[in-house]
C-alpha cells in the first residue's frame, strides 16, 4: 500500500515569501524585544504559561495546487492514487512550511493547528490548502530544555487546543505531529437492472457499502503510518472527514486527521500542585 509520501516536499518546503521572513523577524521567537502573535483565546493563552510554555508567533504554511484529472471506470469502486497524491502532496507542502515559520522561530511546537482549503474566483481549477497554528516555547526554568520536540529535533505539531495540550502534559505525554491520511476513491454505479430489483425492498448496498469501508480503511491506515514513522506511541483526537469536492457525485475524499503523541520520562510531568482547567458555563442569555 503506497503512502503518497511527497518527494517536493524536501524541495520546496523550505521556501519562505520575502514578506513572512520580514514578519518572522520581528516576531518574540527571533527577536527578543519583538512582539508574539497568537490565535490563542485570553483563557489559553493565561493556561499555556500555567504549562510551562509561552506563545512566539502566528505560523502559516500556504500551498495552491492545480489538482489534475484521473478517470474511474463507471461500474467499478477504486481508489483515484493522482488525485490522492495530489491532495496528499498540497497538504503537506503547507505543513511543512508552517513548520519551517516554527523553526526559524527556534519553536518547541505548535499548537492550536489548522489545516484547511479554500478556493479563489480567479483560479476555479486549483485549490490553496493552508496550515496555520501558534508556535510555542517551554520557559527556560522549566529545566526540561528540547525535551517536548518531536523525535527528529524539530518542532511538534498538533491540532489539540491549550486546555487538551495541559491535560497531556498533566498525564505525561507530549505531542508529536498532526498526522493525516487521506484517500480519494471513486464509488461504482450502479446498473439499471441492480437499481430496478432494489425498488421496493429493504436491503443494504452491498457494493456502495464496500466502497466506503475500504476508502474509509485506507485514509486511517495512511494516517497510523505516519504516526509510526513519526515515532509515537499512539494518536488522541481522530477525525475522519468526507468531502466531494469538485470531481462529481461518485468520487469522495476521506480524510483522517489526528494528534499523534509519546509518553514523556517521569521527571517532565507537571507537578501535582499546577492548577488544572475547569469548565465555567456562562448564564448569559
Amino acid at each position: 500500500m503506497p503512502l503518497f509520501a511527497n518527494r517536493q516536499a524536501a524541495d520546496t518546503s523550505g521556501w519562505e515569501p520575502q514578506a513572512a521572513d520580514s514578519r518572522l523577524a520581528q516576531t518574540a521567537g527571533a527577536d527578543p524585544s519583538g512582539v508574539f502573535t497568537s490565535d490563542l483565546s485570553v483563557s489559553e493563552y493565561v493556561l499555556l504559561g500555567e504549562a510551562g510554555f509561552e506563545p512566539l508567533g502566528f505560523v502559516v504554511g500556504s500551498s495552491i495546487f492545480h489538482v489534475g484529472l484521473q478517470i474511474g471506470r463507471w461500474s467499478q469502486n477504486q481508489e483515484l492514487q493522482v488525485l490522492t497524491q495530489a491532495m496528499y502532496s498540497a497538504r503537506e507542502l503547507a505543513m511543512a512550511r508552517m513548520r519551517a515559520e516554527a523553526d526559524h522561530l527556534g519553536a518547541d511546537g505548535i499548537v492550536g493547528v489548522q489545516l484547511r482549503m479554500q478556493m479563489y474566483v480567479w483560479g476555479q481549477d486549483v485549490l490553496e490548502f493552508v496550515a496555520t497554528g501558534t508556535a510555542v516555547r517551554a520557559l527556560s526554568d522549566s529545566g526540561s530544555a528540547g525535551v517536548h520536540r518531536a523525535p527528529d529535533g524539530r518542532a511538534f505539531t498538533s491540532d489539540l487546543s491549550a486546555q487538551d495540550f495541559f491535560r497531556l502534559l498533566a498525564a505525561g505525554a507530549v505531542p508529536v505531529a498532526f498526522v493525516l491520511g487521506t484517500c480519494v476513491y471513486h464509488i461504482a454505479h450502479q446498473s439499471l437492472m441492480q437499481t430496478l430489483r432494489q425498488t421496493g425492498q429493504n436491503q443494504e448496498m452491498v457494493q456502495f457499502t464496500q466502497g466506503i469501508y475500504e476508502a474509509r480503511e485506507l485514509a486511517l491506515m495512511r494516517m497510523q503510518a505516519e504516526a509510526a514513522q513519526a515515532q509515537a506511541s499512539g494518536i488522541v483526537g481522530v477525525n475522519v472527514a468526507v468531502s466531494n469536492h469538485v470531481w462529481g457525485e461518485h468520487a469522495t475524499e476521506f480524510l483522517s486527521t489526528g494528534t499523534a503523541i509519546r509518553r514523556l520520562s517521569e521527571e517532565h510531568r507537571l507537578p501535582a500542585t499546577s492548577p488544572k482547567p475547569t469548565f465555567t458555563l456562562g448564564l448569559d442569555s
